[in-house]
């Protein structure tokens, strides 16, 4: 029975013979030309669908796999990290950079995240937001971590998944003032839960060890 291939990014559909594909488009942002390439890529090698992704992809459905070297060859880019055990792609708001109720710079922010870290192998998947002001658009509530931006700075939320078992994140530091300390205290969160070779969701670990015990352990990391 044919599965996932996850080196070449591509996901076993329904039927069991055909697969989809997902280019990366970081922050969800993307341009004529690159929207132009992928409806080309599709007609080109029959898909079936275009369908837009909640990780703000173009899934391109219904490919044959002795294709798939060839479609990414002409996307002119690596699969993209839409399977498998890794960061999947930063879920990212317009942020001040185009939304009026924007209080942070979300772009900017999600965007040094999604180049760091997009295909970091990790143990177990991962999944990353950043919302420019509390009306959460990227979704850090149901993300692994995640950063809202406030009038005064950026407030890290860990735990989250909407998965099957879904669990709300919570609110690990308050008011960080600055991007740059912002990403620099979610690099030592990423590299604190890559060094626990923690097989399950951060939330599942959280909820496993009680959030004021993962609170200091985290804490202590950070400050290391």
């Amino acid at each position: 029975m044919k599965k996932d291939i996850l080196e070449k990014g591509a996901i076993i559909q329904r039927d069991k013979e055909t697969y989809a594909v997902a280019p990366h488009i970081p922050a969800g942002i993307t341009s004529p030309a690159q929207l132009r390439k992928i409806a080309d890529v599709a007609e080109k090698y029959g898909a079936q669908a275009l369908k837009l992704t909640s990780a703000q992809r173009i899934a391109i459905v219904g490919l044959d796999e002795s294709k798939l070297d060839d479609i990414w060859g002409e996307l002119d880019e690596k699969p993209g990290a839409a399977i498998g055990m890794c960061v999947r792609s930063v879920k990212v708001c317009p942020g001040t950079t185009f939304c009026k109720r924007g209080q942070q710079d979300s772009v900017a922010v999600g965007l040094a995240m999604d180049e760091k870290y997009h295909g970091l192998e990790l143990t177990w998947k991962f999944k990353m937001g950043v919302s420019g002001c509390p009306n959460d658009c990227g979704e850090v509530c149901i993300k692994d971590l995640g950063v809202i931006g406030s009038p005064r700075g950026w407030n890290i939320l860990v735990g989250g998944n909407g998965g099957s078992k879904p669990r709300l994140s919570m609110r690990l530091i308050e008011d960080v003032p600055t991007n740059e300390e912002a990403l620099a205290i979610v690099d030592k969160i990423l590299e604190w839960f890559k060094s626990k070779n923690q097989r399950s969701r951060l939330g599942k670990y959280i909820e496993d060890v009680g959030f004021e015990a993962f609170r200091e352990e985290v804490l202590a990391a950070i400050k290391a």
